[in-house]
């Protein structure tokens, strides 16, 4: 009777061990995340990639786990992500970062991730609330399009109420500015041109609009409208007002050819050419967003919802689906108007 006592005990031992093997068998130790870009080419989303890189590199040191990029370009085309979408499914990729070519086309990505399993974090373009309720694995990563408006619009009432006469150039008690906008049916765009100029009004800034045009947040289309504004509108603009940076760039090249000066230009984004207008003085202001926070969020909730683990409280989330990343105006100090 003892030995058949003992003979159990043994067996039972072995069953544990076995069943612990078979656990850290299953435990991940590499993760594979498939990254779609909506541009390449597009300077804000290449900051951004960079720092992916590098953050994924970070984890892989911190945790111990293995993280593997697949990074594609989906040149603007709807139906290359959706295809770059497929393919990283069959790679068997653990989670899914989506940078949409079309916002308002997010329903084959849905589908497809639906399906398989897999969960998705967009980020930048944000899809419509319909598509982001179908699922409880969809996140958004990007930035309060609102709050950048009005921080954008802010730095300019900063300055109005400081020194009126760096922001009316003239002094005829009237502020007259272009308005540079991205592509008609991002969200941001829309947004961001709405509500900067809304912060000026509410701010007390005496505001005169001259023209605008879409340069879809290019910096040569921003260059071309810039330039024709200037001859259309001669010793006239005293402010440009612009949804990202590129196009603010490209309203300063244009300047630089027609050898005017003095003219205010604003931003969004703190891209890596932006910052470096801002340091020389081309450049007004931008608001920026906390990069590193922002490509942190896309891994850290991209690994968590891969591993099946509770996502990082240091990102909390709104509505349980979106993290907004933090933003700071970012201004060079104004010098006596020649």
């Amino acid at each position: 009777m003892g030995k058949i006592k003992i003979l159990a005990f043994v067996l039972a031992c072995i069953f544990l061990v076995s069943c612990q093997g078979v656990r850290k068998e299953e435990e991940k130790t590499s993760l594979r995340i498939g990254i779609s870009l909506y541009r390449g080419d597009d300077t804000f989303i290449n900051n951004i990639r960079s720092i992916l890189e590098d953050k994924a590199k970070e984890y892989e040191l911190e945790k111990g786990i293995k993280v593997t990029l697949d990074i594609q370009d989906a040149k603007g085309s709807q139906n290359t992500q959706n295809t770059q979408v497929e393919r990283f499914i069959s790679l068997d990729c653990d989670v899914l970062c989506i940078n949409l070519v079309d916002r308002m086309d997010a329903s084959v990505i849905i589908d497809q991730a639906m399906t398989a399993g897999v969960p998705v974090i967009f980020f930048n373009r944000q899809p419509v609330e319909e598509d982001m309720n179908r699922w409880d694995k969809l996140y958004y990563v990007g930035v309060d399009a609102k709050e950048t408006a009005i921080l954008q619009g802010q730095m300019v009432v900063d300055l109005y109420e400081e020194s009126p006469e760096t922001v009316d150039l003239n002094g005829d008690g009237v502020v007259r500015y272009v308005m540079l906008e991205g592509e008609t049916s991002h969200q941001d765009s829309l947004i961001r041109t709405e509500w900067s100029v809304k912060a000026l009004k509410d701010g007390g800034v005496p505001i005169e609009k001259i023209t605008g045009g879409i340069a879809n947040w290019e910096r040569s289309q921003a260059s071309a409208l810039m330039e024709q504004w200037l001859t259309a509108y001669p010793d006239t603009i005293e402010l440009v007002i612009s949804n990202n940076d590129d196009m603010a760039l490209g309203a300063i090249d244009a300047m630089e050819r027609a050898q005017v000066t003095g003219v205010n230009v604003i931003g969004i984004d703190g891209t890596t050419p932006g910052l470096e207008a801002l340091e020389n003085g081309k450049l007004l202001g931008t608001v920026s967003a906390n990069k590193e926070l922002y490509a942190s969020a896309i891994v850290e909730l991209a690994a968590s919802c891969a591993l099946g683990q509770a996502l990082p409280e240091e990102y909390p989330l709104t509505d349980g689906n979106y993290y907004w990343t933090p933003q700071e105006i970012l201004i060079h100090e104004i010098k006596e108007n020649p």
